[in-house]
């Protein structure tokens, strides 16, 4: 393997990991997202609900338990109370209520004989309950007389209320003897059913969560299963992109991917056939142009001679030319010369277009070439030259004058004299300017110059130029690594501005790698 195709490879690895990550972190990322949102949206609900159910349950089942043997022991012992108790009676019954099997804490309060508040508890609340840890709220309803009504048969009920202290929470009951009799509250520690539903909510936690990785585990593989297809079709299709047109899926299965497989198949197939049948067309028009461009070389080597001998006899002070003929001479030499040009743009352009064009480079004074080329052409009339000597750059000689001769040569043509060409230096670039003083470029003309054979109007007359000089200018420039530009002038006039690189090294080294890949592949 060679090292060439070693880089490809590496690229293309750094390429499909890229594209691996992107995906993991649009899609994939999306897909696990929601799917952790929705089972934790169901695992907090599931959750909630089940604790609550359960807080309830729980709760009001000790709470029943423990108002209804309060209730009970109300009736028993403290019924069993005198009008008025003293505190050692009190105190005493307190006890025994709060020995029953519940297990809660008792404050007993009464009246004596004298009419003062007597009170008895059995511990609660730090071994200190009290009327003042009772709510307010509370005492005020048990002490209050409801009226007698069909619906209501007692004049006292039983409240209860929960409070936490310290913490901790309790529950809070009170009622009185119906009849007449003390008052009675109780306080119930629940800091063992607290423990439990703290046990509880600890469990429906860890399931939560249990369930939220296992979602996540879900997506993943989910996401995996869905996307990996995707990435593959993703790579495929670069793969087309790169041009790579013999790139097909691998197909399995019968759901929407597998279709989608099987339809970019298709797709990649009749792309490859429509690109084989386009580079074949190409390629025989290439052909065609070349050869025809070769075989009338040979037909016009003989005419061209022909028609010097005719010029030659045109020119001649003793020539015997008919004036009659003489026109026709004429003609046929100026057409001769245009069909030579023709013939030798159109195997120029065959040059770049099969890629065969090349460069070479040599230390040339771009004032020198210019000014070598105009007088090459005579055109020093007509053109002003506005470049400083000492201008250097490395490039193809032969095609700076090509690209130089038909900007002058189609400003001239088509433009107004005087025709003024300017040289300046950019960073690393050499810039020619090419201005003329005629009408200009029309404006929807303007994006056509440099195309093949454009006619601005389907009318226009036959020109003496083949229309190919502004085409083969910018190829020239192009295979330099610059660049033509065709603008109007605020003044007037049309402005060809050429940039080229000081050095073609660069370019030159990069075009033969680029080949020595293409026919390494």
């Amino acid at each position: 393997m060679t090292d060439a195709h070693k880089g490809l490879r590496g690229w293309a690895a750094a390429r499909k990991g890229a594209l691996s990550t992107l995906r993991f972190t649009s899609l994939r990322l999306r897909l696990v997202v929601v799917f952790g949102l929705v089972a934790l949206t169901a695992a907090v609900s599931a959750s909630g609900i089940a604790y609550w159910l359960n807080r309830e349950a729980v709760l009001t089942r000790t709470q029943d338990a423990v108002l209804r043997d309060f209730e009970q022991e109300m009736q028993n012992r403290a019924g069993a109370l005198p009008a008025h108790p003293s505190q050692d009676e009190l105190q005493r019954t307190a006890g025994q209520m709060a020995s029953s099997s519940q297990r809660f804490s008792v404050l007993l309060v009464a009246e004596d004989a004298a009419g003062r508040p007597v009170y008895g508890s059995s511990g609660g609340l730090n071994d200190g309950f009290a009327l003042a840890d009772v709510p307010k709220s509370l005492r005020t309803a048990v002490n209050k007389e409801q009226p007698l009504t069909a619906h209501n048969k007692s004049p006292y009920h039983l409240y209860w209320q929960r409070i936490v202290d310290g913490g901790t929470p309790y529950l809070v009951a009170g009622t009185r003897v119906i009849g007449g009799g003390p008052t009675g509250y109780l306080v119930k520690s629940l800091e063992p059913e607290a423990k439990d539903l703290n046990s509880l909510a600890w469990s429906l936690g860890i399931a939560t969560g249990l369930a939220l990785i296992g979602s996540a585990l879900l997506a993943q593989a989910a996401a995996t299963t869905v996307l990996k297809p995707v990435h593959r079709l993703g790579v495929a299709a670069l793969r087309l992109g790169e041009g790579k047109l013999d790139t097909r899926l691998r197909v399995s299965g019968t759901d929407e991917l597998a279709d989608l497989s099987r339809t970019f198949n298709k797709a990649a197939e009749a792309l490859e056939k429509r690109v084989a049948d386009m580079a074949a067309r190409d390629n025989a028009s290439r052909r065609f142009v070349a050869d025809m461009s070769h075989e009338l070389r040979t037909p016009l080597t003989a005419i061209t001679a022909v028609t010097e001998v005719l010029e030659e006899e045109l020119e001649s002070e003793s020539g015997s030319l008919d004036p009659m003929i003489e026109p026709a001479v004429r003609l046929v030499v100026s057409e001769t010369r245009r069909l030579n040009d023709l013939v030798e743009n159109l195997m120029e352009v065959t040059r770049f277009d099969a890629g065969t064009a090349r460069l070479v480079l040599d230390d040339v004074d771009v004032a020198d070439q210019i000014t070598a080329c105009i007088d090459a052409r005579a055109w020093l009339d007509a053109v002003e030259l506005d470049a400083a000597r000492g201008i250097h750059a490395r490039l193809d000689p032969r095609r700076l004058d090509v690209i130089l001769a038909n900007l002058i040569g189609n400003a001239l043509k088509h433009g107004g004299s005087p025709v003024r060409v300017a040289v300046r230096e950019e960073d690393s670039e050499v810039v020619i300017q090419v201005r003329d003083h005629g009408p200009g470029i029309p404006a929807d003309v303007l994006p056509h110059v440099f195309d093949r054979f454009y006619k601005a109007s389907a009318s226009r007359p036959r020109s003496e130029g083949s229309g190919l000089g502004l085409s083969i200018a910018l190829e020239n420039a192009h295979i330099h690594g610059g660049d033509i530009t065709a603008a109007n002038s605020p003044e007037g006039g049309a402005v060809f501005t050429l940039r080229l690189p000081r050095d073609g090294s660069d370019v030159v080294r990069a075009a033969e790698e680029k080949r020595s890949e293409k026919d390494d592949t």
